[in-house]
């Protein structure tokens, strides 16, 4: 039986799905729906295999499957998207915005019929709400997919079938099965449209920056597979293997990865980045603010180890302490987004190219800094640090950054959306940077009233309530580009059913806020 968080987050999930097509119904509403009943009994049966210890791979231990949260992610995404370009007139990224709803469906139908085909007994129930759902999304996908848009949806889901194989064989206790879908159908997209983009230079479209973000999350991927497979066979931790490291990341860094880049934007991908970096008088003040910044969080970092140090009894991190680095990223991203995006764009995947490389170091104690980083890491550590990899920064910065990064931008005119599509490059801030924030430190310092299953508190999900709109008042003021055009209610309830998500899902709300935020923004 399911527990009554799981119901409750469940609940949350219906009532955005829902609200979502009452603004925008076509005959993807329909999948979108049965894909959402179906998780729905699928994830129960995830649950049951993770609690038996029956799944083939080793997942995260303390939480639920979160199958249905993350199945209606992608899909809800590309929906509202394809909406938004449809009604903006670009035909090209309205078919994008199908096939990436298409995607989603199938690569998270793919996921629940794994679930139910290692179920024993086999579910017959499930079995036919799979048939029915699988039915309704492949009939629909006949209809509105071109043969090139249903082999690139197949390309998805072949990607993400090997992929998938190989992480979380090499990764256990990282993921909840929800979180694998999430990230792993996130990297199995961006590796696909490279791969079609580098084949057609000639035809694809799109900035620098784009390809820039793909060139940059598929190498450091690819990077991390291949340090992985090869220190099975040799002891990272030597000086040599250390050595190896560094010569074979510059080898792949400047043979592999800057001539694709190259390929893809025409120029010297360095020459390109200085130039793009400093464009501008104001680009370079942010530069320097943003590095005081960056010193000041290290700074964090060291003061809490050398108080640890003095103070034998504390081995960890409070979680006030841990929300010191939101509000430095909230004095990060603002600026940014005020002033320059473009920047901001470019610099969170710089940042998050430096995040995944330092925990590559870490993991495989490269000297000289590999132990030193993980003794000062350790400190942060909590239960969503099950696994191998410590991955609650990287999940800050990805959830602060998505909504920049998938912000429809030729959809926009003039880059802005209209309405409360106006928040969604705030997306970030608002929901992780502000309401998770608040949350944390109200609810754990003057929370009294728990929510029904949980240790979340009433106190701290109103307050995260109050503080988002406060700050949407505060962004009305300060960027002038943003117009809500009465819109109010709307974002309201948005904020609440996403601050409600946060309080019941035990997912890493990091990563999965933000994304629904700008769900419910855009739509």
């Amino acid at each position: 039986m399911l527990n009554k968080p799981v119901l409750v987050e469940s609940l949350i999930v219906f009532i955005i799905v829902l609200c979502v097509h009452t603004v925008v119904w076509d005959r993807y509403s329909w999948c979108a729906i049965a894909l959402a009943i179906q998780a729905f009994y699928v994830q129960f049966k995830w649950d049951r295999l993770l609690q038996l210890g029956g799944a083939v791979f080793q997942f995260r231990t303390a939480a639920n499957s979160g199958l249905l949260p993350a199945s209606m992610v992608i899909p809800l995404l590309g929906i509202v998207m394809k909406e938004r370009c449809k009604s903006a007139g670009i035909v090209y990224f309205e078919r994008f915005g199908i096939v990436v709803a298409s995607t989603g469906m199938l690569v998270a139908l793919f996921l629940s019929v794994i679930a139910v085909g290692i179920t024993k007994p086999v579910p017959s129930n499930t079995c036919i709400l799979t048939g029915i759902a699988g039915s309704v999304i492949i009939y629909t996908m006949k209809h509105s997919l071109t043969v090139s848009e249903v082999i690139e949806v197949l390309e998805v889901l072949l990607i993400f079938v090997y992929l998938s194989m190989i992480l979380l064989y090499l990764l256990p206790r990282c993921f909840t099965p929800g979180e694998a879908l999430l990230v792993l159908e996130g990297i199995s997209f961006v590796l696909n449209q490279l791969i079609k983009r580098s084949l057609n230079v000639v035809e694809s479209r799109g900035d620098p920056i784009d390809f820039f973000l793909l060139v940059a999350v598929v190498g450091v991927v690819l990077l991390g597979i291949f340090f992985t497979v090869l220190f099975i066979f040799m002891d990272s931790g030597t000086w040599i293997s250390s050595m190896f490291f560094h010569m074979m990341t510059a080898v792949l860094g400047l043979g592999v990865i800057m001539p694709w880049l190259y390929r893809l934007i025409q120029r010297n991908p360095l020459f390109w980045l200085l130039q793009f970096l400093f464009q501008t008088q104001t680009r370079v003040y942010l530069l320097v603010y943003w590095t005081m910044l960056a010193a000041s969080a290290c700074g964090v970092v060291f003061y809490q180890n050398a108080k640890r140090s003095s103070e034998s009894k504390k081995h960890q991190a409070s979680t006030i302490t841990r929300k010191y680095f939101h509000f430095i990223v909230i004095a990060t991203y603002v600026p940014g987004l005020i002033y320059d995006r473009q920047l901001l764009y470019v610099a969170a995947v710089l940042c998050l190219a430096v995040f995944i490389f330092l925990e590559y170091i870490r993991y495989f104690r490269i000297k000289p800094f590999g132990q030193t980083l993980r003794h000062l890491l350790s400190l942060f550590l909590d239960e969503r640090d099950s696994g191998p990899l410590i991955l609650t920064h990287i999940y800050l910065l990805l959830g602060m950054s998505l909504p920049v990064w998938l912000f429809p931008r030729p959809c926009a005119p003039k880059g802005i959306l209209s309405g409360a599509g106006a928040l969604v490059p705030y997306s970030g801030v608002l929901a992780v940077g502000v309401g998770d924030t608040m949350a944390s430190v109200f609810g754990s310092t003057m929370g009294e009233i728990k929510w029904p299953g949980t240790k979340k508190t009433f106190e701290g999900t109103m307050t995260a309530i109050f503080a988002q709109i406060i700050a949407v008042a505060l962004i009305l003021i300060f960027d002038s580009s943003v117009n809500l055009n009465s819109s109010y209610a709307w974002i309201l309830g948005s904020v609440s059913l996403v601050s409600l998500l946060e309080a019941y899902t035990t997912q890493i709300d990091n990563l999965l806020l933000p994304l629904y935020l700008q769900i419910m923004l855009m739509a």
